[in-house]
């Protein structure tokens, strides 16, 4: 990679569980910025999502005492959000699905085991910086400044702003890598 963005890679903190349950198109995407999260949390993984085998790992995990599950996914009529709340002696796992949202809709319409779990949405103040990809809708965050979000949510904030500078190093390199011109600079 000409615009290599190491130097910015970071090492966080949280001790919140982050599962990105990811499509299959997602994998190899480089426009993907889970793979950011997955780089840089220590309890951050990706896990394949299939519609016809459920991940074991994944239920095994949401069904331990020991553990408070999350959906992170816009609710709707039928599942309300749950606010946010930390459960002392529990550990929140958080499902963020990676994906475009056409295919984290299907995500979750085709995983009924997801419908058990409480929903939690994020309502944020600002818009996307994310600009890789066509049809960003408004209102709506790419993977990683979700991660973002929910570092902000649970009190993580140096974490929050180690991977929100690794995530802007990141959108600053990749035009520049894919065209193979110099990147831009910004201003101080």
């Amino acid at each position: 990679m000409h615009h290599c963005i190491c130097h910015a890679e970071v090492r966080l903190h949280a001790q919140a569980i982050f599962v990105l349950l990811t499509h299959s198109k997602e994998f190899g995407k480089s426009t993907n910025t889970g793979a950011l999260m997955a780089r840089t949390l220590p309890h951050c993984q990706r896990v394949l999502w299939s519609r016809t085998e459920p991940p074991e790992a994944l239920l095994t995990l949401i069904a331990d005492d020991q553990i408070q599950p999350w959906l992170l996914f816009p609710a709707d009529d039928t599942h309300p959000p749950t606010p946010f709340a930390h459960e002392a002696g529990k550990t929140p796992l958080f499902i963020l699905l990676d994906a475009t949202w056409q295919e984290a809709r299907k995500i979750v319409r085709k995983s009924p085991w997801l419908a058990k779990l409480p929903r939690l949405s994020l309502s944020l103040d600002r818009d996307s910086a994310y600009t890789l990809r066509r049809n960003q809708q408004t209102g709506h965050l790419c993977t990683c400044e979700t991660g973002i979000a929910l570092l902000e949510l649970l009190g993580e904030h140096q974490d929050a702003k180690a991977l929100q500078q690794y995530f802007d190093a990141f959108l600053a390199a990749y035009p520049a890598e894919k065209s193979g011109h110099p990147r831009r600079q910004t201003a101080p």
